[in-house]
C-alpha cells in the first residue's frame, strides 16, 4: 500500500489487518500499533526516529502513556505547542499530517 494513496478513512480501516499494510513509513507504523494499544511497539518505532514528526508521534505516545512531563520535552522537540486536544483527535490529525 503506497501510504500517499489513502486517507484517513482507509488507514483506518487497516487496523483490521494483523499487520500493519506494507509501505507505510515507520512513523505511520507507530501510529498504527498505538492505535491497536501496543504502545511498546509503537514507542520504539518513533524513538528510532530523529526528526520533528519523530518526536510529535514520540510526544503523543507518552500522553497516551500518561507522562506530560516526557511529552512536554517531545513537544518541543518537535516545535508544536503541547496538545490539549483528545488523544483519538491528536491521533488522527498527524496520522492526516503524515500521509
Amino acid at each position: 500500500m503506497d501510504q500517499k494513496s489513502i486517507d484517513l478513512e482507509a488507514f483506518r480501516a487497516t487496523l483490521e489487518q494483523p499487520s500493519p499494510p506494507q509501505g507505510l513509513s515507520p512513523l505511520l507504523q507507530a501510529l498504527w500499533h498505538a492505535a491497536r494499544d501496543e504502545w511498546d511497539t509503537a514507542h520504539g518505532l518513533a524513538q528510532d526516529d530523529s526528526s520533528a514528526d519523530g518526536a510529535w508521534v514520540h510526544a503523543y505516545l507518552h500522553r497516551v502513556e500518561g507522562d506530560e512531563s516526557n511529552a512536554g520535552y517531545w513537544y518541543r522537540r518537535a516545535g508544536k505547542p503541547h496538545c490539549q486536544n483528545s488523544l483519538q483527535s491528536e491521533w488522527a490529525e498527524i496520522v492526516k499530517a503524515l500521509l
